[in-house]
């Protein structure tokens, strides 16, 4: 669940934001960030978790609109690119200022 971003109170902590808190989902946001787009399968093997538990955190971001994922045929085999929405981005960098102003200077 997201954090209510919209008070116009100018506290950091309007941008922690429960559904990137998750630590894979906030490694998969953080590894995005950096990378801009990933291959599911270099997204699985940097977070060291099976298909099956990376699919059900990238779902869960995908329904937030955080995340999006593209197909494409690379060596003649179907892949899943995944990136940040514009969102998405937001949203994380929110929660990272949210949990600098937690952990303080």
């Amino acid at each position: 669940m997201k954090a209510d971003t919209r008070s116009g109170t100018g506290d950091p902590m309007d941008g922690f934001d429960t559904t990137i808190h998750a630590p894979n989902r906030l490694r998969i946001c953080a590894l995005l960030d950096t990378a801009g787009e990933a291959e599911f399968a270099v997204v699985q093997e940097q977070l060291d978790v099976s298909a099956s538990v990376l699919s059900k955190h990238v779902t869960v971001l995908m329904e937030a609109g955080y995340v999006e994922q593209r197909k494409a045929v690379r060596n003649t085999r179907q892949r899943v690119w995944l990136r940040l929405t514009p969102g998405g981005r937001q949203a994380y960098q929110a929660h990272l200022a949210a949990l600098r102003a937690i952990v303080g200077p």
